[in-house]
């Protein structure tokens, strides 16, 4: 099963900037610190090495997580290497979506886990450990609340609020039973049921969920997940939470990159505002307003002067939720990372926080694109070879695709260009004619000769509609692959979940992603079964 590297260039789902960093374009070079390279990597560890981390605590919050996971000692092995001032990280983060959500989720982390391999392979002097770290304090339930399993969408239907990660488990039972139906009862079927089911009864809190099943999928390789909202990670941040919240640095640090951003032709990502911090609660995060010198949570009955806000920063760091402004400080803050591995819309945002990181004295990481990749399974690549088609040839539009294909096998003559270039030159005669005799009379033949090249052009549609049908087996074929593949014209990997794969694959799916992707690779990757 050999990968294809497609040029991202030739994938007209990816945004324009997310084209730009791919590509390296020049104009985004200011905006972040080290080159995604091997180079890149081991000048961003040399710098990253000048900061003290207090590993025993991290040593410490993850040994306590872990407890739950029934970690095998090779993990806690895996663990205790960050007590080494030669151990780095390699991360990725991602909300707990329904049983991981779409694909990316897995991409994301086989990525991770490639980049720090690749890694240990160049630097074997280093340790290097690839970190997920799973946020649950998020508040968009909509945006994880749902999967789509074999053209099906499964749905979290839940009536609480607030960080998602906080939600009970017990409304997920109805989700487990229509997975239950969608998988069927093959063996695999089974044990991939079992893991979801443990994983929810087990466990009162949806993040818990979520780490628990990251971790049963990838126990096996050199996965460590961190859930960041420990009190102890939250409270070594209180310094960097009381700066943002009372001085508000980063509002007019991330506007100003924002402002070079547009200059270079690229858009906001992520808007700053004056205080970018949630505070969490019982069913609710909320931000956090000043309005003349009194600090408020919107939405709710809370309200403190800067000294008691003070005091409750102190006392409960947890409750404090950094934004999307103020994520990237504390991942980083709180482990000895040297690169953050990311979609193209993360890294987007990430592009806008060097001036901030700087200000902050927290090192900007090496920012990699984890690989893309669309996945054919072995009957839909006998249908593209069945049709003398390319994989490549369905990014683009599926009706010029059709148009193509048809006109390419078909044995009639159904383009009538010719016949229109001679119409409109026999209507260039007649304008000139009518001219002649009376110069009001030609904007009535230019009006006729369009009228005709308008005929020639529906009975030429008509043509092509007749010929269509002809390959009406060939069409529909065409059509249910774009389908397939690009589901409502989007990318695989922002659709469909991992299970309809590893029904079929099992743990060889997972094997078939270690082998085909490469994070320090430019390019779509895809994977073909033939």
């Amino acid at each position: 099963m050999e990968p294809t590297l497609l040029p991202f260039s030739k994938v007209p789902q990816v945004s324009d900037r997310d084209l730009a960093y791919a590509e390296q374009d020049e104009r985004l070079r200011p905006f972040y610190k080290y080159p995604p390279t091997l180079e890149g990597l081991k000048q961003a560890l040399d710098d990253k090495a000048k900061s003290e981390v207090p590993r025993e605590e991290r040593v410490a919050v993850l040994k306590a997580q872990y407890e739950d996971l029934s970690a095998s000692q090779e993990q806690i092995n895996r663990i205790e290497k960050l007590l080494e001032p030669t151990t780095f990280t390699v991360t990725t983060a991602h909300q707990p979506s329904l049983f991981t959500g779409p694909l990316y989720y897995i991409y994301k982390i086989v990525s991770t886990i490639k980049l720090a391999r690749q890694l240990q392979g160049a630097y074997p002097d280093y340790t290097f450990l690839p970190v997920f770290i799973t946020g649950g304090e998020d508040h968009d339930f909509e945006e994880i609340n749902h999967l789509q399993l074999f053209g099906k969408t499964v749905q979290w239907d839940n009536e609480e609020s607030g960080a998602v990660g906080q939600m009970s488990t017990d409304s997920l039972k109805p989700v487990l039973a229509e997975v239950k139906d969608i998988l069927g009862d093959s063996p695999r079927a089974e044990s991939l049921y079992a893991i979801l089911k443990e994983a929810v009864e087990r466990h009162k809190r949806y993040a818990d969920v979520a780490r628990y099943l990251t971790h049963q999928l990838f126990k096996d390789y050199e996965l460590v997940i961190l859930d960041p909202s420990h009190p102890k990670l939250k409270g070594e941040f209180t310094p960097y939470i009381k700066e943002e919240i009372f001085e508000q640095p980063s509002k007019a640090l991330v506007e100003s990159t924002v402002a070079e951003l547009e200059k270079a032709g690229f858009s906001e990502q992520a808007y700053p505002r004056a205080i970018n911090f949630f505070y969490l609660g019982d069913g609710f995060r909320e931000r956090i307003v000043e309005e003349d010198g009194k600090y408020q949570v919107l939405n709710q009955n809370i309200e403190w002067d800067r000294a008691a806000l003070e005091q409750e920063i102190e006392k409960h760091p947890e409750r404090f939720s950094p934004n999307v402004v103020m994520r990237p400080i504390y991942q980083e803050y709180i482990l000895p990372n040297i690169a953050y591995v990311g979609g193209g819309g993360e890294l987007a945002y990430w592009l806008e926080r060097q001036k901030q990181f700087e200000h902050f004295g927290v090192n900007f990481p090496v920012l990699i694109r984890r690989n893309s990749v669309l996945f054919i399974d072995k009957g839909s690549s006998k249908r593209l070879r069945k049709l003398d088609l390319s994989v490549t040839d369905l990014f683009g539009d599926v009706e010029a695709l059709i148009k193509d294909y048809v006109k390419q096998h078909t044995e009639n003559e159904i383009s009538l260009k010719a016949e229109k270039a001679e119409l409109q030159k026999v209507f260039k005669q007649v304008e000139a004619k009518a001219k002649e005799v009376d110069p009001t009379l030609v904007k009535a033949a230019a009006a006729e000769g369009a009228r005709q090249l308008n005929s020639l052009g529906q009975l030429e549609g008509k043509l092509m509609k007749a010929e269509k049908q002809r390959h009406d087996t060939a069409v529909n074929q065409m059509r249910k692959l774009k389908e397939k593949l690009f589901p409502s014209n989007g990318l695989q990997e922002r659709h469909d979940n991992f299970m309809m794969f590893y029904l079929k694959y099992g743990d060889d799916f997972f094997q078939m992603l270690f082998e085909a992707l490469d994070p320090l690779k430019k390019g779509f990757v895809i994977i073909e079964d033939q």
